[in-house]
């Protein structure tokens, strides 16, 4: 009874598409990512700034190569958690916000299953709240699937995703070449989000997914 309902769960998130506004008002859906989502990914990816794009993935190519496309929405709700972002008001519903947890085969200092955590955004929608969404929906999805806690590996000069897990009470562990390394308990992060009134649109996560 109990693998049917956490496959009953897992398919009602896979099922949810999240309506809400941005904090300058702009409407967005998130949803689950397919591998049908490919072009939308490449074609978001390939609008990120350079900066944005070395951020994220650690360099700044505009185009990445297809095989890590592919890893990118080889999303199955299991081992690979993704959420997507889509402005709904703008023309073609362009993707502006990704964000992932890959599952490990390490466990954490109590013993716990882990995840590897990647957030980008779309430069155009940055500050406007979207990265603490994606993470809220990320963060439910991750907790229905046994996971306890996310590692993230950050460049040390990417001061928006620092504040970001900093403020969710991500746990140092560690910096080298210039990445720095957090971990991040997906229980704690999930109650700071809950508690944050100020963004309407993670409110609106919570109430749409739980």
């Amino acid at each position: 009874m109990a693998a049917t309902a956490d496959g009953e769960r897992r398919q009602a998130l896979a099922d949810i598409v999240v309506h809400s506004r941005l904090a300058d008002g702009t409407a967005v859906c998130l949803r689950t990512i397919t591998p049908d989502d490919a072009p939308l990914l490449r074609a978001g990816i390939a609008a990120l700034s350079a900066e944005s794009r070395y951020l994220r993935f650690f360099s700044p190519a505009k185009a990445l190569p297809d095989a890590v496309i592919e890893r990118l929405v080889d999303v199955d709700g299991h081992d690979h958690i993704g959420w997507g972002a889509l402005c709904a008001e703008c023309e073609g519903t362009p993707a502006i916000g990704a964000v992932h947890a890959v599952r490990m085969a390490g466990r954490s200092a109590t013993g716990g299953a882990m995840a590897e955590y990647s957030v980008a955004v779309a430069d155009a929608f940055q500050g406007q709240g979207l990265g603490r969404m994606l993470t809220a929906a990320l963060l439910i999805d991750c907790r229905a699937e046994g996971l306890e806690t996310l590692d993230l590996h950050i460049l040390s000069e990417n001061v928006a995703a620092k504040h970001l897990v900093k403020a969710l009470g991500a746990t140092w562990k560690g910096e080298a070449a210039g990445v720095t390394e957090y971990w991040l308990d997906i229980a704690g992060a999930l109650t700071a989000l809950r508690g944050d009134d100020a963004t309407r649109g993670v409110q609106d996560v919570f109430a749409q997914l739980m």
